[in-house]
């Protein structure tokens, strides 16, 4: 079956880790690539128009309106995300950081910072 063919045998084994790990690996230089492909193939070659009608007249250069753009949502973003964390530190800490540290006792909840 398809599940024996990709866990490599009938449970989840080093050849399931391997394939999975070359699978993650791969997979986001493929994204990449396809993605790269895809935008210099629209730059050259240009959009298709569904209507058939001329559209020459509305288009816009790609640079300098949209990436400034871009820039410019990237950089309030950054500048939203600094500011909070600059006023309000401890918006994103744990609460357990607080806490007085007992090298003796063990804490009663220990959990990862971020779940992936």
């Amino acid at each position: 079956t398809l599940t024996t063919w990709l866990w490599g045998g009938f449970s989840i084994n080093d050849p399931t880790l391997t394939r999975f790990f070359a699978l993650h690996f791969i997979l986001p230089f493929t994204i990449i690539s396809m993605s790269s492909i895809h935008i210099l193939l629209l730059h050259n070659e240009g959009s298709s128009n569904p209507l058939g009608t001329n559209s020459d007249i509305d288009k816009i250069p790609f640079h300098p309106y949209h990436s400034y753009k871009d820039l410019l949502m990237l950089t309030t973003l950054i500048t939203i995300l600094f500011m909070i964390l600059s006023f309000y530190p401890d918006m994103m800490n744990d609460p357990e950081n607080f806490s007085k540290a007992n090298p003796l006792v063990t804490p009663q909840h220990i959990k990862p910072e971020w779940y992936f």
